[in-house]
């Protein structure tokens, strides 16, 4: 069992499986592909693009664009592209981290007990909003 010693240990190529389920059962699905951590002088810049397919729909490319960057007390800080504060967590086996995007709630665990190979679960609760999206990662060959 080992677990990331710090940032720099995201830097590269990871695969990526995502399930996304909808609890209200209206567009659940699965996104696969690629991200990677690239240093820039504030940190680590998280690019991911992947297929995603939700219910019956036709498969489309998906990207996502993130900055993270090393924080107070050992914590890791999330950034949205635009610099917008998304949510910090504690580097550890385990970690959590909560994001309130009124009027939802978007709440993450970060699982990292089989490092180099870890695990985001992302619960979003709110008025319209009812799913749960979990991403497992692996290094790229």
């Amino acid at each position: 069992m080992s677990r990331p010693g710090s940032l720099c240990a995201f830097e590269g190529a990871w695969i990526f499986e995502r399930e996304i389920t909808d609890r209200r059962g209206a567009s659940s699905g699965r996104v696969e592909g690629r991200a990677v951590y690239i240093a820039t002088p504030d940190g680590l810049a998280y690019e991911e693009t992947g297929q995603m397919r939700l219910g019956q729909g036709a498969p489309m490319t998906a990207t996502r664009r993130y900055l993270w960057k090393e924080g107070r007390a050992g914590r890791i800080a999330v950034f949205f592209e635009d610099g917008r504060a998304f949510h910090d967590f504690e580097l550890g086996a385990a970690a959590h981290g909560v994001h309130f995007c009124d009027p939802d709630t978007y709440k993450v665990a970060y699982d990292f007990e089989n490092w180099p190979n870890w695990r985001v679960a992302w619960r979003v609760a709110g008025p319209a909003k009812d799913y749960k999206m979990v991403t497992l990662y692996r290094p790229a060959q």
